[in-house]
């Protein structure tokens, strides 16, 4: 059997069919909910249908390799997750879960296991990766049990009635003497390639990631009769924070390309038309691709904040919630999939670098880890016009194959 497209494109739509919210609207699948566990469980039954053992992990994470290779014996690693950004698209995570997916079907004895990994959005417990760094040992159970999803409850908790076990979490760590490695495929979110006319690529590097929690507290007040010179808007303050954080990032992205800024989250009170917004909290979200260029831009960003409200006679607090270093990927194994792309009939294999985070960027310390890119049409991603074609995935697919059933 050989990798087919359409099977892949098949897979895609059936997992699409799963969501919270109508295809016109965008695909929304919370993680550890029903529409969650559909995708998951069709995943589930179509490798078991291709011949494969499957396990859930007491961190909610899916296993899947062929039944004839015992758990214990070391396998190349590939998946990636189902669960998606409010109103999102179809192929983000879902491309890198059905890619090995179909690399199984098409090779029953492959050495290679599939992993879904939990909640890797963070959209859903306002956290990413949450499936990763639990496996790894890098976020502990006591930090979980303080997270919660918009019904208030914990992953703990949440997860319990699709696997998530708290007690047997702690003694279940990644073990890198049980996998070759990992390679994760997935869609580019951005428009690089698609413009180059770059179907696949190799990953060579993974931007780090800095998130923050901003409370501006100023002074509510009537909107009629208070003079503009005697107002402590928190929101206008707010708003020339975002102002200034925008050209904090065009600035440093003179510096070095693909450095981006982004407030994602606003919540103001009491949010009335004839009251001055007395409080406001935002997120930041702040990536680059060196470690350096991280801590100049907290630098920049905590200056801003503070000097921007004391002008203005407001209250700052704020806070980092993330902190992910900027990880290259291993060489070796960036090499290895030159070689099977060459094999595929790839040649040169384009390198590229991800903006976005993945569970790639957790695993990497403890693995040799590398990914393969697929072309987004137009670069557009977390948005349901989403789209990369099925016979691109099928080519990373195949490049995916050639390396894992290659010579050691």
């Amino acid at each position: 059997m050989t990798i087919n497209a359409e099977r892949i494109a098949r897979d895609i739509e059936a997992i699409g069919g799963f969501s919270e919210t109508p295809p016109d609207v965008g695909f929304s699948r919370p993680t550890f909910t029903p529409a969650w566990r559909m995708a998951r469980d069709y995943v589930i039954a179509e490798a078991r249908q291709a011949g494969c053992q499957v396990r859930i992990a007491p961190t909610g994470n899916v296993h899947a390799r062929p039944a004839s290779i015992a758990w214990e014996t070391p396998v190349w690693l590939s998946g990636s997750h189902v669960d998606s950004v409010p109103t999102g698209g179809k192929f983000d995570g879902v491309a890198g879960v059905v890619a090995p997916l179909e690399v199984l079907r098409a090779h029953p004895e492959a050495p290679l296991e599939l992993i879904i990994f939990a909640e890797e959005e963070g959209t859903t417990f306002n956290l990413g990766m949450l499936g990763s760094r639990a496996w790894t040992g890098t976020l502990t159970v006591a930090h979980l049990a303080g997270l919660s999803n918009r019904d208030g409850v914990s992953p703990l908790d949440a997860g319990r009635p699709y696997g998530v076990d708290a007690a047997a979490m702690v003694h279940e760590r990644l073990d890198p003497r049980g996998y070759r490695g990992l390679i994760e495929l997935h869609v580019e979110q951005g428009p690089a390639m698609w413009k180059a006319g770059q179907r696949v690529a190799v990953v060579t590097a993974i931007h780090g990631r800095r998130q923050y929690r901003v409370h501006l507290m100023g002074t509510p007040n009537h909107a009629g009769s208070t003079k503009m010179d005697d107002r402590a808007d928190a929101l206008a303050a707010a708003a020339a924070i975002m102002t200034g954080l925008e050209a904090l990032a065009q600035r440093l992205s003179s510096r070095q390309d693909h450095t981006v800024i982004t407030v994602g989250q606003l919540v103001v009170l009491p949010n009335a038309i004839n009251v001055i917004p007395g409080e406001v909290t935002f997120t930041i979200d702040f990536r680059a691709s060196t470690n350096a260029m991280l801590e100049l831009g907290h630098d920049g960003i905590g200056q801003l904040i503070k000097a921007e409200s004391a002008r203005r006679g407001i209250c700052a607090e704020w806070a980092a919630t993330e902190s992910l270093a900027a990880v290259p990927l291993d060489a070796g194994l960036c090499e290895r999939l030159r070689a099977a792309a060459r094999q595929v009939g790839v040649d040169p294999l384009p390198e590229a670098a991800s903006g976005a985070l993945h569970d790639a960027a957790i695993l990497a310390p403890l693995l040799p880890t590398a990914m393969i890119f697929v072309a987004s049409r137009d670069g557009i991603s977390h948005n349901p016009a989403e789209f990369s074609r099925p016979e691109d995935v099928a080519l990373g697919a195949e490049i995916l194959a050639a390396c894992v059933n290659g010579a050691a």
